[in-house]
């Protein structure tokens, strides 16, 4: 059993923590696999209606960005589609009404949630340090269930996945929420498919998104269901992103996985491998780095990282690979060589292995789009520097 598993081991319905974990397990990996590259139901279309109401469910300790983000996306597009198109119209509703203060201080002036009845067209429910009291709080979880059966889409923010699925919507389905909180979300609702991979999952009418700043990657995605790509990259664009993300991308890699290493040998050694990705990386060299031997450098390595160095290796060169493959217009040999493998039928086998796609199928899916509709090149050459 882990140790996120066994912190929350006390029952199918275990409190939360009041505070967000500083989670150095590794298991989370696990969770990859290849549900973040599976094919989903394909997210509600457009319907006509004189607008979109969206109806954000604010709780005392919310987070302040998942609250604001998707909501300056909703009021960018506004301004952007000015009198051409369906503008959102944006609601408070709380159970703390009138003055909600959320967890950084920012107050929030929202209606009881009785001002919620009616039609909805998106329901936005955030996460928040406080997401444990939410929990509790039976009438807020029944009146997010019943709001939820008269919305055309329901999107969650965060530890917001929580709530939806204490309210049963989405047994069966597939979610996601932020990488500290994914383990403990699968032990508690082992009715719902937890991916902890991408930054959001679209499944059917619900739309959950990973930790905070991805609400706005979200919101972005809505934007473009409900209007075009066209008006979310000018949005993103206006917004100073400097990239309109995809929900695939990954919001827990080998990058992030590096500095959670406590023991400082370890950490110099993992830091050492990034550096030199492009090279043959044997244990032995790697143990010298750490200035250890190498039998107590595997031992203590598998100890604080929770895998074999040879693992480690390979899944770092994969994720440095996707980085590539979606950041540049490198060839896949020369991706090949930048990640450290020694010919493109290895890289290959290594990539589907670990993805179940081939770097040409992952590049189609997931290179990114830039705000000005380009992919975004750094235009690297072999020979180039790096």
């Amino acid at each position: 059993m882990s140790c996120l598993t066994q912190q929350y081991a006390l029952g199918a319905r275990t409190a939360l923590p009041a505070r967000f974990p500083i989670v150095r397990c590794r298991v989370l990996a696990g969770y990859v696999n290849k549900l973040s590259l599976q094919p989903v139901r394909h997210p509600i279309q457009a319907v006509t209606v004189l607008e979109r109401r969206v109806v954000v469910v604010v709780y005392a300790g919310a987070m302040a960005l998942d609250i604001t983000g998707p909501i300056e996306v909703f009021d960018t597009a506004n301004r952007l589609l000015g009198a051409s198109g369906t503008p959102y119209r944006t609601e408070f509703v709380s159970a703390d009404a009138p003055l909600v203060r959320t967890s950084s201080g920012v107050v929030v002036e929202a209606a009881p949630l009785e001002a919620g009845r009616g039609p909805i067209d998106t329901l936005l429910v955030p996460g928040g340090w406080s997401l444990n009291d939410a929990l509790g709080d039976e009438a807020l979880v029944s009146w997010i269930g019943r709001a939820a059966a008269r919305s055309r889409r329901v999107a969650s923010v965060c530890g917001g996945s929580f709530l939806l699925a204490e309210a049963g919507l989405l047994a069966g389905r597939r979610a996601t929420t932020h990488w500290a909180y994914s383990e403990a979300m699968a032990y508690r609702y082992p009715d719902v498919t937890v991916d902890a991979e991408p930054i959001f999952v679209w499944d059917g009418p619900f739309v959950t998104s990973a930790g905070v700043s991805t609400g706005i990657d979200m919101a972005l995605a809505l934007v473009e269901a409900d209007h075009g790509s066209a008006l979310a990259l000018e949005t993103a664009r206006f917004l100073v992103l400097f990239l309109k993300r995809h929900g695939g991308q990954s919001q827990y890699s080998a990058v992030l996985d590096a500095q959670l290493a406590d023991h400082p040998p370890i950490r110099a050694a993992q830091e050492w491998i990034l550096d030199n990705l492009d090279g043959p990386l044997p244990v032995g060299e790697i143990a010298r780095q750490a200035n250890m031997s190498q039998r107590n450098f595997a031992r203590v390595f598998r100890r604080e990282v929770g895998t074999t160095p040879g693992q480690y290796v390979e899944r770092t060169r994969i994720d440095r690979a996707r980085e590539l493959l979606e950041t540049t217009d490198l060839t896949i040999g020369q991706i090949a060589g930048r990640c450290g493998f020694t010919t493109t039928e290895t890289f290959f086998r290594s990539f589907g292995r670990t993805l179940g796609l081939t770097p040409k199928e992952y590049r189609l899916r997931f290179q990114v789009i830039s705000p000005c509709g380009f992919i975004d090149r750094h235009h690297e050459r072999e020979g180039s520097p790096a």
